[in-house]
């Protein structure tokens, strides 16, 4: 048995192929004048939210449903059923673009404590790539564990105790000081000079426990992020590049960029809702 759908996309191309009247071809297929009128008053919103999945995907190639959603209601503020959405982001077939990996189950650690405010628990970690020339460079990473915002991203082939406190300074200037910094136990975190600096500013410096990465989750959940959305999307051929590009994905990453962890919503968003 066809569809009344069906019916009326016979009836359709028996007008436009064969040139016959409307009244006939609606007859011969059981489908009513009306039906065959109809014109879905949702087809220009359709197409409206079609072009943006479309834009959306191709700008932000990482991105899946869940965050395409979310950025088209929550920072973009479009009420559209997420039913709705999802069933035109499949007949564009976007659901095929990203084929997830099997993963292994494990237990999941205990959750860490949210911060009720800014500025109360920042976390810090290092992560590691390549140039296109083989040279291998490293990034440190800076976080409110708060509303998971990126408060810097500092990229160089060294990055010593030294370094690691200036740019601390830096953000210290425009963000104000954090009551406590976690990080794990790397040489430049154990450094007398990271901790007289962090005596002299009144921080605390939270070391995890070693092999025990899951206590300092926030940060390495978004160094995956950062890996995942511009490290290994490219080439990087100079620091300069790197840091260029850095700088780029950060303000999108706190500005643009939904955040499943803190209710789908930006990192900026967050922070403007607690001020």
């Amino acid at each position: 048995m066809t569809r009344p759908s069906q019916r009326r996309e016979m009836a359709e191309k028996a007008v436009a192929r064969h040139g016959v009247s409307i009244a006939l071809a609606c007859r011969a297929f059981g489908v009513s004048e009306t039906c065959y009128r109809y014109s879905p008053k949702l087809k220009d919103e359709n197409e409206e939210i079609a072009d943006l999945l479309v834009g959306l995907t191709d700008a932000r190639k990482t991105w899946g449903f869940g965050l395409c959603f979310l950025h088209l209601r929550n920072v973009k503020g479009h009420p559209w059923n997420h039913k709705r959405v999802y069933r035109i982001y499949c007949a564009l077939e976007l659901n095929l673009r990203i084929k997830p990996r099997k993963r292994l189950k494990r237990e999941k650690p205990e959750a860490l404590a949210v911060p009720d405010a800014p500025n109360l628990t920042w976390s810090m970690d290092f992560m590691a790539d390549r140039l296109g020339d083989g040279r291998q460079f490293r990034l440190l990473n800076v976080l409110d564990d708060f509303n998971r915002e990126g408060l810097g991203i500092e990229v160089d082939f060294s990055l010593p105790a030294e370094r690691v406190i200036r740019s601390l300074d830096r953000i210290i200037e425009w963000r104000g000081k954090p009551g406590t910094i976690r990080v794990d136990n790397g040489p430049e975190y154990i450094s007398g000079k990271l901790m007289e600096w962090a005596e002299k500013r009144k921080i605390t410096i939270q070391h995890i426990q070693p092999g025990q990465p899951q206590q300092n989750a926030y940060i390495e959940r978004y160094n995956r992020t950062v890996r995942h959305e511009w490290l290994d999307q490219y080439i990087i051929e100079t620091i300069e590049e790197a840091q260029d590009f850095a700088t780029q994905w950060l303000w999108t990453y706190n500005n643009d960029r939904p955040n499943m962890g803190i209710g789908g919503i930006t990192p900026a968003q967050k922070l403007k809702m607690a001020a």
